[in-house]
């Protein structure tokens, strides 16, 4: 599926950054992912939606080089790759991991020393963390360690960012805040693949979407296409989760 943002040239092919091409992963013998298609274009959020244990996660690891993919192919840019993570980082990609990617033990001013990140520019994104700079990163709340973290991915300046479970565990405020700053970056061109459980707080920012079940891609579309049809994917696809 190829979505063209909205957002975007106002319907403009945009060359793809990120093309997944019947990717299936897993762990050993095991699979998970079968046959996974998705695509990024610059300046998109593209959502991730799915149960826990629905592949999203994996999807994610398979993207960045944590994981290789065991058929199917990742191309960045129009060029397939089997680059570790560090590799594809250093071209371009950046990866918010559920744990936050953060060093806990570090305070927060160095753990952006440590990303060479300003602290001028990762106050510029969230000035919330001002007071919190000489603190260890380990006892921030959640949402301003998800704050740090998304600092420190933005704050060297990536073409794709990759984050997982963005809203876990955070009040809806905070999320709020989280969501808009990543629809923010990608108006400035940035393509964002974000797995997210809200779906409907992420379709409010998102262009496009994929619903994930049992490894496999069981419904794709726009973000205001698949809006419309929210309370049918929630009772379809996340009926056993809890609100």
């Amino acid at each position: 599926m190829r979505v063209t943002s909205s957002r975007n040239g106002g319907g403009s092919v945009l060359s793809t950054l990120l093309s997944v091409e019947a990717v299936c992963a897993g762990y050993g013998q095991i699979p998970v992912l079968r046959d996974v298609s998705i695509s990024v274009e610059p300046g998109q959020v593209v959502a991730l939606l799915g149960l826990n244990g629905a592949g999203k996660t994996t999807t994610l690891r398979a993207v960045s080089g944590v994981i290789p993919a065991q058929s199917g192919t990742v191309k960045w840019k129009g060029m397939p790759t089997s680059a570790p993570l560090h590799r594809r980082a250093r071209a371009g990609l950046a990866y918010v991991s559920e744990e936050r990617s953060i060093f806990r033990q570090l305070s927060t001013r160095d753990n952006m020393r440590a990303a060479g990140v300003t602290s001028v520019g990762a106050l510029e994104l969230f000035p919330e963390l001002s007071s919190r700079l000489h603190v260890k990163a380990g006892l921030l709340s959640g949402g301003e360690q998800q704050m740090l973290a998304l600092s420190l991915a933005l704050g060297r300046s990536p073409e794709l960012l990759l984050i997982d479970e963005l809203s876990l565990g955070l009040a809806p405020q905070v999320v709020e805040r989280l969501l808009r700053t990543v629809r923010n970056a990608a108006d400035a061109g940035l393509g964002v693949l974000v797995v997210e459980q809200s779906i409907r707080r992420v379709l409010d920012i998102a262009d496009a979407a994929y619903v994930l079940q049992r490894g496999e891609v069981v419904l794709s579309g726009s973000a205001a296409t698949l809006r419309g049809r929210v309370s049918e994917i929630e009772a379809s696809y996340f009926e056993a989760r809890s609100n």
